[in-house]
């Protein structure tokens, strides 16, 4: 009996004791809407921004090579019912096909926070997106890229769920028409880890879907949410 409770022992003390440190895939969806919607200045705000310019130097036929930077401190608009404020510092070049400009490498740093539906967070991040459809036949912009985010962050449905996290946000092929820059499709993979006090790390990792009508299909560890990609708002499928 000794040395079946010496066995056991062990056996607890590498048995892993995390199961998503009580974070669920909802909270994790959450996570990924404050990554994506416009309402936090996430993915949708930024992709708008690199069209915006990108637009901006089709007009100005700005030359190949061309390496230009902007910095910008951004808010939410007051009274909004989800709140955000950041720094962002953006890096361009135009590239070139053929000596015409052909598309454009946008390289971002920022940090900030924001407050949305179900889920609050001060963070900081990345992304590197290329921006192709400058020449003036192609039909709309088509953005790929990486977007990573890590931060603290804080349930608002459970104030007990709170801890650090990461998100990492691969985008493939997200096509913004032209000329009034709306998302019209795209997908992107994703992956989440963190950690909570006392409860031990999480993890989850899930696919995205544009839709093209405002929403976005997230499926995150075999659940399916539906995002709104204006309010983060996330939806039970």
């Amino acid at each position: 009996m000794l040395l079946l409770g010496a066995v056991a022992c062990k056996k607890n003390a590498n048995t892993p004791v995390n199961i998503n440190a009580n974070i669920s895939s909802a909270d994790a969806a959450d996570m990924v809407a404050g990554s994506l919607s416009s309402n936090s200045n996430g993915v949708v705000n930024f992709s708008a921004d690199a069209t915006l310019d990108a637009t901006s130097f089709i007009r100005l036929h700005v030359p190949c090579g061309t390496v230009r930077s902007d910095t910008i401190s951004r808010h939410s608009a007051t009274g909004s019912p989800t709140t955000y404020s950041y720094n962002l510092t953006y890096n361009y070049m135009v590239n070139c096909l053929n000596n015409v400009p052909d598309s454009l490498s946008s390289n971002l740093a920022y940090s900030g926070s924001f407050s949305g539906p179900n889920i609050s967070s001060t963070n900081s991040g990345s992304s590197i997106f290329t921006v192709n459809g400058l020449l003036p036949t192609a039909p709309d912009f088509v953005i790929n890229g990486e977007f990573k985010q890590s931060g603290a962050f804080q349930s608002k449905i459970d104030t007990s769920k709170h801890g650090n996290n990461n998100i990492d946000i691969v985008v493939k092929g997200l096509t913004v028409t032209k000329p009034v820059r709306t998302i019209a499709s795209g997908t992107a993979t994703i992956a989440i880890s963190g950690d909570t006090p006392k409860k031990g790390s999480f993890s989850f990792t899930g696919t995205l879907v544009f839709n093209g009508d405002g929403t976005a299909t997230l499926t995150l560890n075999g659940k399916v949410y539906t995002i709104n990609l204006t309010t983060g708002e996330r939806h039970d499928r």
